[in-house]
Protein backbone atom coordinates (compact mmCIF):
# COMPACT_ATOMS: atom_id res chain seq x y z
CA UNK A 1 0.00 0.00 0.00
CA UNK A 2 1.42 3.53 -0.76
CA UNK A 3 1.83 5.29 2.02
CA UNK A 4 -0.09 8.54 0.33
CA UNK A 5 -3.15 8.66 2.91
CA UNK A 6 -7.01 9.26 2.99
CA UNK A 7 -8.99 10.65 5.71
CA UNK A 8 -12.49 10.84 6.45
CA UNK A 9 -13.05 14.32 8.51
CA UNK A 10 -16.73 15.07 9.95
CA UNK A 11 -17.74 18.09 11.50
CA UNK A 12 -20.18 18.25 13.79
CA UNK A 13 -22.68 19.83 11.43
CA UNK A 14 -22.81 16.56 9.87
CA UNK A 15 -23.49 14.89 13.11
CA UNK A 16 -26.42 17.32 14.06
CA UNK A 17 -28.83 13.93 13.90
CA UNK A 18 -27.22 12.39 16.59
CA UNK A 19 -26.47 15.34 18.58
CA UNK A 20 -29.31 17.76 17.43
CA UNK A 21 -31.63 16.24 20.35
CA UNK A 22 -29.40 17.36 23.25
CA UNK A 23 -27.27 20.40 21.90
CA UNK A 24 -30.07 22.17 19.75
CA UNK A 25 -29.72 23.06 16.18
CA UNK A 26 -27.70 26.20 17.15
CA UNK A 27 -24.80 23.42 18.10
CA UNK A 28 -24.47 22.47 14.32
CA UNK A 29 -22.62 25.24 13.06
CA UNK A 30 -19.58 25.10 15.44
CA UNK A 31 -16.68 23.80 13.91
CA UNK A 32 -15.98 20.88 16.08
CA UNK A 33 -14.23 17.73 13.88
CA UNK A 34 -13.80 14.32 14.23
CA UNK A 35 -10.86 12.70 13.01
CA UNK A 36 -11.75 9.71 11.20
CA UNK A 37 -9.83 6.61 10.57
CA UNK A 38 -6.92 7.06 8.40
CA UNK A 39 -6.66 4.70 5.51
CA UNK A 40 -3.99 4.70 2.79
CA UNK A 41 -4.27 4.64 -0.61
CA UNK A 42 -5.10 1.85 -2.70
CA UNK A 43 -2.28 0.61 -4.52
CA UNK A 44 -2.68 -2.20 -7.29
CA UNK A 45 -0.89 -2.99 -10.31
CA UNK A 46 -3.71 -5.44 -11.47
CA UNK A 47 -6.82 -3.66 -10.79
CA UNK A 48 -8.20 -0.10 -11.23
CA UNK A 49 -8.73 2.41 -8.68
CA UNK A 50 -11.17 5.48 -8.84
CA UNK A 51 -11.45 8.32 -6.53
CA UNK A 52 -15.31 8.71 -5.14
CA UNK A 53 -16.22 12.34 -3.48
CA UNK A 54 -18.88 11.58 -0.96
CA UNK A 55 -20.78 14.17 1.13
CA UNK A 56 -17.25 16.37 0.80
CA UNK A 57 -15.05 13.19 1.56
CA UNK A 58 -12.83 11.76 -0.79
CA UNK A 59 -12.69 7.82 -1.00
CA UNK A 60 -11.37 5.12 -3.31
CA UNK A 61 -12.87 2.12 -4.98
CA UNK A 62 -12.66 -0.66 -7.35
CA UNK A 63 -15.13 -1.81 -9.44
CA UNK A 64 -15.96 -5.34 -10.31
CA UNK A 65 -17.78 -7.03 -12.83
CA UNK A 66 -17.12 -10.17 -14.92
CA UNK A 67 -14.88 -8.30 -17.70
CA UNK A 68 -11.76 -8.28 -14.74
CA UNK A 69 -12.19 -12.29 -14.29
CA UNK A 70 -9.13 -12.65 -16.75
CA UNK A 71 -7.03 -10.66 -14.18
CA UNK A 72 -7.40 -12.67 -11.47
CA UNK A 73 -4.71 -14.75 -12.27
CA UNK A 74 -2.69 -12.25 -11.72
CA UNK A 75 -3.94 -10.93 -8.40
CA UNK A 76 -3.79 -14.38 -7.34
CA UNK A 77 -0.01 -14.64 -8.29
CA UNK A 78 1.92 -17.34 -6.23
CA UNK A 79 -1.48 -19.03 -5.48
CA UNK A 80 -2.22 -22.30 -6.77
CA UNK A 81 -4.70 -23.39 -3.44
CA UNK A 82 -7.40 -21.48 -2.13
CA UNK A 83 -8.77 -23.41 1.26
CA UNK A 84 -11.95 -22.53 1.91
CA UNK A 85 -12.46 -23.40 5.41
CA UNK A 86 -16.44 -23.87 6.94
CA UNK A 87 -19.66 -24.26 5.64
CA UNK A 88 -22.14 -21.23 7.79
CA UNK A 89 -23.71 -18.76 5.74
CA UNK A 90 -20.73 -17.51 4.24
CA UNK A 91 -18.74 -20.28 2.53
CA UNK A 92 -21.20 -21.89 0.41
CA UNK A 93 -21.54 -18.87 -1.56
CA UNK A 94 -18.02 -17.63 -1.22
CA UNK A 95 -16.36 -20.55 -2.17
CA UNK A 96 -18.61 -21.52 -5.62
CA UNK A 97 -18.05 -17.59 -6.38
CA UNK A 98 -14.46 -18.51 -6.50
CA UNK A 99 -14.81 -21.38 -8.48
CA UNK A 100 -16.81 -20.70 -11.17
CA UNK A 101 -14.78 -16.96 -11.11
CA UNK A 102 -11.18 -18.83 -11.18
CA UNK A 103 -12.29 -21.06 -13.42
CA UNK A 104 -9.53 -22.10 -16.40
CA UNK A 105 -6.86 -20.62 -14.18
CA UNK A 106 -5.36 -23.34 -12.70
CA UNK A 107 -6.56 -22.29 -9.13
CA UNK A 108 -7.98 -25.36 -7.08
CA UNK A 109 -10.67 -23.87 -4.54
CA UNK A 110 -11.15 -26.73 -1.83
CA UNK A 111 -13.36 -26.66 1.01
CA UNK A 112 -12.29 -28.16 4.57
CA UNK A 113 -14.38 -29.16 7.35
CA UNK A 114 -14.19 -30.63 10.71
CA UNK A 115 -13.86 -34.75 10.58
CA UNK A 116 -17.43 -35.80 10.38
CA UNK A 117 -18.95 -32.73 10.09
CA UNK A 118 -22.78 -33.26 8.49
CA UNK A 119 -21.68 -30.54 5.88
CA UNK A 120 -19.64 -33.10 3.44
CA UNK A 121 -22.76 -33.93 2.16
CA UNK A 122 -23.63 -30.17 1.53
CA UNK A 123 -20.41 -29.56 -0.07
CA UNK A 124 -20.71 -32.71 -2.26
CA UNK A 125 -24.01 -31.79 -3.51
CA UNK A 126 -22.73 -28.60 -5.22
CA UNK A 127 -19.37 -30.32 -6.94
CA UNK A 128 -16.68 -30.60 -4.07
CA UNK A 129 -15.66 -33.73 -3.54
CA UNK A 130 -12.24 -35.57 -1.94
CA UNK A 131 -11.94 -37.48 -5.29
CA UNK A 132 -10.43 -34.52 -7.62
CA UNK A 133 -9.08 -33.04 -3.73
CA UNK A 134 -11.92 -30.14 -3.60
CA UNK A 135 -12.94 -31.17 -0.31
CA UNK A 136 -10.96 -32.56 2.82
CA UNK A 137 -10.50 -31.95 6.70
CA UNK A 138 -9.79 -28.70 7.77
CA UNK A 139 -7.03 -28.80 9.32
CA UNK A 140 -5.35 -30.61 6.40
CA UNK A 141 -6.56 -28.14 4.13
CA UNK A 142 -4.89 -25.19 6.05
CA UNK A 143 -1.15 -27.02 6.17
CA UNK A 144 -1.68 -27.23 2.12
CA UNK A 145 -3.05 -24.39 1.07
CA UNK A 146 -1.43 -20.79 0.11
CA UNK A 147 -5.15 -18.57 0.73
CA UNK A 148 -6.74 -19.82 3.67
CA UNK A 149 -10.29 -18.20 3.79
CA UNK A 150 -11.25 -18.62 7.67
CA UNK A 151 -15.20 -18.67 7.49
CA UNK A 152 -16.17 -21.22 10.34
CA UNK A 153 -18.51 -19.48 13.26
CA UNK A 154 -16.89 -16.89 15.62
CA UNK A 155 -17.14 -18.56 18.67
CA UNK A 156 -15.12 -21.78 16.90
CA UNK A 157 -12.39 -19.39 15.47
CA UNK A 158 -12.04 -17.83 19.14
CA UNK A 159 -11.54 -21.58 20.55
CA UNK A 160 -9.27 -23.00 17.51
CA UNK A 161 -7.29 -19.89 16.72
CA UNK A 162 -3.85 -21.33 17.90
CA UNK A 163 -4.27 -24.86 16.26
CA UNK A 164 -5.31 -22.84 12.85
CA UNK A 165 -1.95 -20.51 13.22
CA UNK A 166 -0.09 -23.38 13.70
CA UNK A 167 -1.27 -25.22 10.29
CA UNK A 168 -0.90 -22.44 8.02
CA UNK A 169 2.45 -22.01 5.71
CA UNK A 170 4.17 -19.66 6.54
CA UNK A 171 4.22 -16.68 3.79
CA UNK A 172 0.27 -17.83 3.27
CA UNK A 173 -2.47 -15.38 3.72
CA UNK A 174 -5.21 -15.46 5.87
CA UNK A 175 -8.64 -13.94 4.94
CA UNK A 176 -11.34 -13.28 7.12
CA UNK A 177 -14.53 -12.03 5.70
CA UNK A 178 -15.04 -10.34 9.34
CA UNK A 179 -13.07 -8.81 12.12
CA UNK A 180 -14.71 -10.72 14.80
CA UNK A 181 -11.23 -12.76 15.57
CA UNK A 182 -8.98 -9.70 15.66
CA UNK A 183 -11.40 -8.47 18.48
CA UNK A 184 -10.87 -11.64 20.26
CA UNK A 185 -6.96 -11.46 20.28
CA UNK A 186 -7.03 -7.86 20.97
CA UNK A 187 -9.71 -8.59 23.72
CA UNK A 188 -7.23 -11.46 25.06
CA UNK A 189 -3.66 -9.52 24.16
CA UNK A 190 -2.50 -11.86 21.35
CA UNK A 191 -1.92 -11.33 17.70
CA UNK A 192 -1.52 -12.95 14.63
CA UNK A 193 1.43 -14.44 13.76
CA UNK A 194 4.22 -12.32 11.82
CA UNK A 195 5.02 -14.37 8.29
CA UNK A 196 1.52 -14.25 7.31
CA UNK A 197 -0.72 -12.11 5.55
CA UNK A 198 -3.73 -10.90 6.79
CA UNK A 199 -6.80 -9.30 5.02
CA UNK A 200 -10.17 -9.29 5.24
CA UNK A 201 -12.79 -8.79 2.36
CA UNK A 202 -16.38 -8.70 4.22
CA UNK A 203 -19.26 -9.18 1.86
CA UNK A 204 -22.10 -6.26 2.94
CA UNK A 205 -24.51 -9.46 2.69
CA UNK A 206 -25.66 -12.68 4.20
CA UNK A 207 -24.09 -15.66 2.39
CA UNK A 208 -27.02 -16.27 0.06
CA UNK A 209 -27.68 -13.35 -0.94
CA UNK A 210 -23.97 -13.59 -2.15
CA UNK A 211 -24.25 -16.22 -4.17
CA UNK A 212 -27.75 -15.68 -5.37
CA UNK A 213 -26.96 -12.12 -6.66
CA UNK A 214 -23.55 -13.68 -8.76
CA UNK A 215 -26.03 -16.22 -10.26
CA UNK A 216 -28.37 -13.19 -11.27
CA UNK A 217 -26.04 -11.23 -12.73
CA UNK A 218 -24.18 -13.60 -15.15
CA UNK A 219 -26.04 -11.95 -18.10
CA UNK A 220 -25.33 -8.42 -16.79
CA UNK A 221 -21.59 -7.90 -16.58
CA UNK A 222 -21.72 -9.49 -12.96
CA UNK A 223 -24.34 -8.53 -9.94
CA UNK A 224 -23.40 -9.04 -6.50
CA UNK A 225 -23.07 -7.41 -2.97
CA UNK A 226 -20.63 -5.12 -2.70
CA UNK A 227 -17.58 -5.73 -0.16
CA UNK A 228 -14.76 -3.67 2.28
CA UNK A 229 -11.51 -4.94 1.78
CA UNK A 230 -8.59 -3.95 4.77
CA UNK A 231 -5.17 -5.46 4.73
CA UNK A 232 -4.19 -5.85 8.50
CA UNK A 233 -0.24 -7.64 7.86
CA UNK A 234 1.42 -7.56 4.64
CA UNK A 235 4.14 -10.05 4.88
CA UNK A 236 5.12 -10.63 1.34
CA UNK A 237 3.73 -6.91 -0.13
CA UNK A 238 1.03 -8.68 -1.50
CA UNK A 239 -1.93 -9.29 0.29
CA UNK A 240 -3.94 -5.79 -0.96
CA UNK A 241 -3.82 -7.88 -4.46
CA UNK A 242 -4.62 -10.62 -3.23
CA UNK A 243 -7.90 -9.07 -1.09
CA UNK A 244 -8.71 -7.28 -4.21
CA UNK A 245 -8.76 -10.54 -6.43
CA UNK A 246 -10.84 -12.39 -3.75
CA UNK A 247 -13.26 -9.66 -3.30
CA UNK A 248 -13.82 -9.05 -7.75
CA UNK A 249 -13.87 -12.99 -7.76
CA UNK A 250 -16.79 -12.68 -5.53
CA UNK A 251 -18.82 -10.76 -8.01
CA UNK A 252 -18.78 -7.68 -5.68
CA UNK A 253 -19.88 -4.62 -7.72
CA UNK A 254 -17.63 -1.91 -5.94
CA UNK A 255 -14.95 -2.71 -3.01
CA UNK A 256 -13.80 -0.08 -0.30
CA UNK A 257 -11.69 -0.20 2.07
CA UNK A 258 -11.52 -0.10 5.46
CA UNK A 259 -9.54 -1.33 8.64
CA UNK A 260 -9.97 -4.59 10.32
CA UNK A 261 -11.20 -2.94 13.76
CA UNK A 262 -12.87 -0.17 12.04
CA UNK A 263 -14.80 -3.70 10.07
CA UNK A 264 -15.70 -5.79 13.29
CA UNK A 265 -17.37 -2.44 15.23
CA UNK A 266 -19.24 -1.57 12.03
CA UNK A 267 -20.32 -5.21 11.11
CA UNK A 268 -21.43 -6.56 14.77
CA UNK A 269 -22.73 -3.36 15.44
CA UNK A 270 -25.07 -3.10 12.30
CA UNK A 271 -26.48 -6.42 12.36
CA UNK A 272 -27.44 -6.03 16.04
CA UNK A 273 -28.85 -2.60 14.73
CA UNK A 274 -31.02 -1.69 11.38
CA UNK A 275 -29.79 -4.51 9.53
CA UNK A 276 -31.46 -7.53 11.74
CA UNK A 277 -31.95 -6.54 15.58
CA UNK A 278 -33.60 -3.04 15.22
CA UNK A 279 -36.09 -3.84 12.64
CA UNK A 280 -37.36 -6.87 14.63
CA UNK A 281 -38.11 -4.38 17.52
CA UNK A 282 -39.63 -2.02 15.31
CA UNK A 283 -41.87 -4.42 13.45
CA UNK A 284 -43.03 -6.01 16.80
CA UNK A 285 -43.41 -2.66 18.45
CA UNK A 286 -45.90 -1.12 15.61
CA UNK A 287 -48.07 -3.65 15.28
CA UNK A 288 -48.88 -4.02 18.51
CA UNK A 289 -49.95 0.01 18.42
CA UNK A 290 -51.31 -0.45 14.97
CA UNK A 291 -54.05 -3.03 16.73
CA UNK A 292 -54.50 -0.79 19.03
CA UNK A 293 -54.74 1.65 17.07
CA UNK A 294 -57.79 -0.47 15.73
CA UNK A 295 -56.54 -1.56 12.74
CA UNK A 296 -57.10 -5.35 12.04
CA UNK A 297 -53.81 -7.99 12.21
CA UNK A 298 -53.92 -8.04 8.97
CA UNK A 299 -53.43 -4.05 8.08
CA UNK A 300 -51.02 -4.09 10.96
CA UNK A 301 -48.35 -6.46 9.46
CA UNK A 302 -49.34 -4.22 6.19
CA UNK A 303 -48.31 -1.02 7.55
CA UNK A 304 -45.66 -2.40 10.05
CA UNK A 305 -43.82 -4.83 8.47
CA UNK A 306 -44.88 -4.76 4.51
CA UNK A 307 -44.52 -1.02 4.47
CA UNK A 308 -40.51 -1.66 5.54
CA UNK A 309 -39.74 -4.41 3.31
CA UNK A 310 -41.63 -3.01 0.19
CA UNK A 311 -42.30 0.61 -0.45
CA UNK A 312 -39.81 1.95 2.25
CA UNK A 313 -36.74 -0.02 1.76
CA UNK A 314 -37.03 -0.44 -1.98
CA UNK A 315 -37.04 3.91 -2.57
CA UNK A 316 -34.45 3.88 -0.32
CA UNK A 317 -32.88 1.81 -2.36
CA UNK A 318 -32.60 3.31 -5.79
CA UNK A 319 -33.55 6.66 -4.84
CA UNK A 320 -31.81 7.53 -1.00
CA UNK A 321 -33.17 7.80 2.34
CA UNK A 322 -34.64 11.36 1.93
CA UNK A 323 -36.57 10.35 -1.39
CA UNK A 324 -38.54 8.40 1.22
CA UNK A 325 -39.58 11.96 3.40
CA UNK A 326 -40.34 13.42 -0.27
CA UNK A 327 -43.31 11.19 -0.52
CA UNK A 328 -45.19 12.88 2.01
CA UNK A 329 -47.07 16.31 2.05
CA UNK A 330 -49.41 17.49 4.32
CA UNK A 331 -50.77 15.22 7.49
CA UNK A 332 -48.57 12.36 6.14
CA UNK A 333 -45.18 14.73 6.48
CA UNK A 334 -46.38 15.37 9.83
CA UNK A 335 -46.79 12.22 10.82
CA UNK A 336 -43.34 11.22 9.85
CA UNK A 337 -42.20 13.95 11.50
CA UNK A 338 -43.57 13.20 15.01
CA UNK A 339 -42.35 9.73 14.56
CA UNK A 340 -39.04 10.49 13.57
CA UNK A 341 -38.37 12.98 16.02
CA UNK A 342 -39.69 10.50 19.18
CA UNK A 343 -37.76 7.66 17.96
CA UNK A 344 -34.80 9.35 16.73
CA UNK A 345 -33.38 9.62 20.46
CA UNK A 346 -34.30 6.29 21.94
CA UNK A 347 -32.76 4.49 19.08
CA UNK A 348 -29.74 6.19 19.57
CA UNK A 349 -29.51 6.04 22.89
CA UNK A 350 -29.21 1.78 22.39
CA UNK A 351 -27.25 2.36 19.07
CA UNK A 352 -24.58 3.76 21.19
CA UNK A 353 -25.12 1.52 24.01
CA UNK A 354 -24.28 -1.33 21.35
CA UNK A 355 -21.35 0.68 19.30
CA UNK A 356 -19.90 0.52 23.06
CA UNK A 357 -20.13 -2.91 23.61
CA UNK A 358 -18.57 -4.10 20.57
CA UNK A 359 -15.88 -1.77 20.81
CA UNK A 360 -14.96 -2.82 24.21
CA UNK A 361 -14.68 -6.48 23.40
CA UNK A 362 -17.72 -7.41 25.94
CA UNK A 363 -20.10 -7.68 22.86
CA UNK A 364 -17.46 -10.18 21.46
CA UNK A 365 -16.71 -11.82 24.81
CA UNK A 366 -20.42 -12.69 24.89
CA UNK A 367 -20.33 -14.41 21.98
CA UNK A 368 -17.90 -16.16 22.66
CA UNK A 369 -19.43 -17.13 26.07
CA UNK A 370 -22.81 -18.09 24.65
CA UNK A 371 -21.14 -20.60 22.18
CA UNK A 372 -19.97 -22.78 25.51
CA UNK A 373 -23.66 -22.65 26.51
CA UNK A 374 -25.09 -24.26 23.32
CA UNK A 375 -24.90 -27.44 24.62
CA UNK A 376 -27.52 -26.45 27.56
CA UNK A 377 -28.99 -23.50 25.67
CA UNK A 378 -29.74 -24.01 22.03
CA UNK A 379 -30.37 -20.90 20.01
CA UNK A 380 -34.21 -20.23 20.36
CA UNK A 381 -36.62 -19.45 17.32
CA UNK A 382 -37.87 -16.32 16.38
CA UNK A 383 -41.14 -15.58 14.04
CA UNK A 384 -43.42 -18.10 16.31
CA UNK A 385 -45.19 -14.84 17.64
CA UNK A 386 -48.51 -13.81 16.63
CA UNK A 387 -46.72 -10.97 14.05
CA UNK A 388 -45.24 -13.43 12.47
CA UNK A 389 -48.09 -15.83 12.18
CA UNK A 390 -50.21 -12.93 10.68
CA UNK A 391 -47.27 -12.15 8.38
CA UNK A 392 -47.73 -15.52 6.85
CA UNK A 393 -50.99 -15.03 6.22
CA UNK A 394 -50.42 -11.62 4.38
CA UNK A 395 -47.99 -12.97 2.53
CA UNK A 396 -50.02 -15.74 1.24
CA UNK A 397 -52.57 -13.24 0.06
CA UNK A 398 -50.13 -10.84 -1.71
CA UNK A 399 -50.19 -10.18 -4.99
CA UNK A 400 -48.76 -7.41 -5.68
CA UNK A 401 -46.08 -4.90 -3.90
CA UNK A 402 -48.00 -2.43 -5.34
CA UNK A 403 -50.50 -2.53 -3.14
CA UNK A 404 -48.73 -2.29 -0.30
CA UNK A 405 -48.77 0.95 2.19
CA UNK A 406 -46.03 3.30 2.41
CA UNK A 407 -46.73 4.47 6.04
CA UNK A 408 -45.48 7.65 7.48
CA UNK A 409 -45.24 6.79 10.90
CA UNK A 410 -43.83 3.44 10.04
CA UNK A 411 -41.35 5.42 7.87
CA UNK A 412 -40.48 7.91 10.47
CA UNK A 413 -39.34 5.21 12.89
CA UNK A 414 -37.52 3.28 10.63
CA UNK A 415 -35.97 6.58 9.30
CA UNK A 416 -34.69 7.58 12.45
CA UNK A 417 -33.22 4.02 13.55
CA UNK A 418 -31.42 3.85 10.70
CA UNK A 419 -30.16 7.88 10.64
CA UNK A 420 -29.31 7.08 14.23
CA UNK A 421 -26.76 4.10 13.36
CA UNK A 422 -25.30 6.08 10.24
CA UNK A 423 -24.46 8.75 13.03
CA UNK A 424 -23.31 6.97 15.64
CA UNK A 425 -20.76 5.47 12.56
CA UNK A 426 -19.37 8.70 11.96
CA UNK A 427 -19.14 9.83 15.25
CA UNK A 428 -16.84 6.92 15.82
CA UNK A 429 -14.89 8.23 12.56
CA UNK A 430 -16.43 5.72 9.95
CA UNK A 431 -16.30 6.33 6.39
CA UNK A 432 -18.89 7.21 4.48
CA UNK A 433 -18.56 4.00 2.16
CA UNK A 434 -18.93 1.87 5.75
CA UNK A 435 -21.68 3.85 7.27
CA UNK A 436 -23.46 3.76 3.95
CA UNK A 437 -23.35 0.15 3.07
CA UNK A 438 -23.46 -1.07 6.58
CA UNK A 439 -26.22 1.06 7.89
CA UNK A 440 -28.01 1.33 4.22
CA UNK A 441 -27.31 -0.75 1.46
CA UNK A 442 -26.90 -4.13 3.13
CA UNK A 443 -30.11 -3.46 4.72
CA UNK A 444 -32.17 -2.83 1.78
CA UNK A 445 -30.34 -4.89 -1.08
CA UNK A 446 -29.37 -8.23 0.80
CA UNK A 447 -31.65 -8.77 3.92
CA UNK A 448 -35.05 -6.85 3.91
CA UNK A 449 -35.69 -9.06 0.53
CA UNK A 450 -35.41 -12.00 2.52
CA UNK A 451 -37.91 -10.41 5.12
CA UNK A 452 -39.86 -9.94 3.09
CA UNK A 453 -40.62 -12.92 0.82
CA UNK A 454 -40.36 -15.45 4.35
CA UNK A 455 -40.30 -13.62 7.42
CA UNK A 456 -38.13 -12.46 10.00
CA UNK A 457 -36.44 -16.08 10.66
CA UNK A 458 -35.70 -16.54 6.67
CA UNK A 459 -33.83 -13.00 7.17
CA UNK A 460 -31.62 -13.56 10.66
CA UNK A 461 -31.31 -17.27 10.60
CA UNK A 462 -29.65 -17.21 7.38
CA UNK A 463 -26.78 -14.81 8.68
CA UNK A 464 -23.89 -15.96 10.85
CA UNK A 465 -23.68 -17.19 14.30
CA UNK A 466 -22.71 -14.17 16.03
CA UNK A 467 -25.25 -11.76 14.21
CA UNK A 468 -28.24 -14.46 14.80
CA UNK A 469 -27.30 -13.75 18.42
CA UNK A 470 -26.85 -10.33 18.63
CA UNK A 471 -30.61 -9.92 16.64
CA UNK A 472 -32.27 -11.67 19.15
CA UNK A 473 -30.22 -10.03 22.08
CA UNK A 474 -30.79 -6.42 21.04
CA UNK A 475 -34.62 -6.61 19.67
CA UNK A 476 -36.29 -6.74 22.61
CA UNK A 477 -34.50 -3.44 23.68
CA UNK A 478 -35.10 -1.74 20.62
CA UNK A 479 -38.92 -3.10 20.89
CA UNK A 480 -38.85 -1.97 24.53
CA UNK A 481 -37.66 1.46 24.37
CA UNK A 482 -39.81 2.27 21.18
CA UNK A 483 -42.55 1.41 23.12
CA UNK A 484 -42.08 3.16 26.36
CA UNK A 485 -40.32 6.20 25.27
CA UNK A 486 -40.88 7.68 21.62
CA UNK A 487 -44.97 5.87 21.54
CA UNK A 488 -45.41 7.49 25.05
CA UNK A 489 -43.80 10.62 23.86
CA UNK A 490 -46.18 11.16 20.91
CA UNK A 491 -49.05 9.41 22.38
CA UNK A 492 -48.74 12.84 25.12
CA UNK A 493 -48.95 15.23 22.73
CA UNK A 494 -45.19 15.85 22.37
CA UNK A 495 -44.78 17.66 19.12
CA UNK A 496 -42.16 17.33 16.21
CA UNK A 497 -38.68 18.54 17.25
CA UNK A 498 -37.94 21.09 14.27
CA UNK A 499 -34.19 20.92 14.64
CA UNK A 500 -34.03 17.02 14.75
CA UNK A 501 -35.73 17.56 11.26
CA UNK A 502 -33.44 20.45 10.02
CA UNK A 503 -30.78 18.11 10.74
CA UNK A 504 -32.51 15.00 8.93
CA UNK A 505 -33.51 17.17 5.97
CA UNK A 506 -30.05 18.78 5.71
CA UNK A 507 -27.51 15.39 6.71
CA UNK A 508 -24.57 15.17 4.44
CA UNK A 509 -25.50 11.44 4.48
CA UNK A 510 -27.86 12.09 1.92
CA UNK A 511 -25.79 12.67 -0.93
CA UNK A 512 -22.93 9.48 -0.46
CA UNK A 513 -26.63 7.46 0.17
CA UNK A 514 -27.41 8.82 -3.40
CA UNK A 515 -24.07 8.53 -4.95
CA UNK A 516 -23.74 4.76 -3.67
CA UNK A 517 -27.10 4.36 -5.18
CA UNK A 518 -25.71 4.68 -8.84
CA UNK A 519 -23.05 2.19 -7.84
CA UNK A 520 -25.45 -0.35 -7.36
CA UNK A 521 -26.45 -3.81 -8.90
CA UNK A 522 -28.54 -3.39 -12.19
CA UNK A 523 -30.08 -6.64 -10.83
CA UNK A 524 -32.28 -6.88 -7.81
CA UNK A 525 -32.51 -9.67 -5.47
CA UNK A 526 -34.86 -12.42 -6.09
CA UNK A 527 -35.04 -14.70 -2.90
CA UNK A 528 -37.10 -17.55 -4.81
CA UNK A 529 -35.17 -17.95 -7.80
CA UNK A 530 -33.70 -21.34 -8.57
CA UNK A 531 -29.87 -20.96 -7.13
CA UNK A 532 -27.31 -23.46 -6.40
CA UNK A 533 -26.75 -22.17 -2.58
CA UNK A 534 -29.55 -23.51 0.17
CA UNK A 535 -31.42 -21.18 3.23
CA UNK A 536 -32.15 -22.70 6.29
CA UNK A 537 -35.63 -22.77 6.32
CA UNK A 538 -38.11 -22.86 9.38
CA UNK A 539 -35.39 -22.61 11.91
Amino acid sequence: MARTQLATVVTLGVLLGCSGFRLGAHAAKKSWRLQASTLDRIETSVFKTEDLSLSGTQEQIVRGGRDLFPLLKDAFSGIEKIGVIGWGSQAPAQAQNLRDSLEGTGIKVKIGLREGSRSFESARSVGFNEEDDTLGEMFATIKESDLVILLISDAAQAKTYKEIFDAMKSGATLGLSHGFLLGYLDSIGEDFPEDINVIAVCPKGMGPSVRRLYEQGKDVNGAGINSSFAVHKNANGRAGEIALGWAVALGSPFVFQTTMRDEYKSDIYGERGILLGAVHGIVEALFRRYIRDGMSPEDAFKHSAESITGQITKTISTEGILAVYEKFSGDDKVAFQKAYSHAYGPARDVLQEIYDEVASGNEIRSVVMHGDRFADFPMGKIGETYTWKVGEKVRAARTSDADIPLNPFTAGVYVATMMAQIDVLLKGGHSYSECVNESVIEAVDSLCPYMHAKGISHMVDNCSTTARLGSRKWAPRFDYMIEQQAFVAIDNGEGVKADLIEAFENHSVHKAVVECCKLRPPVDISVTAESSVKERENI
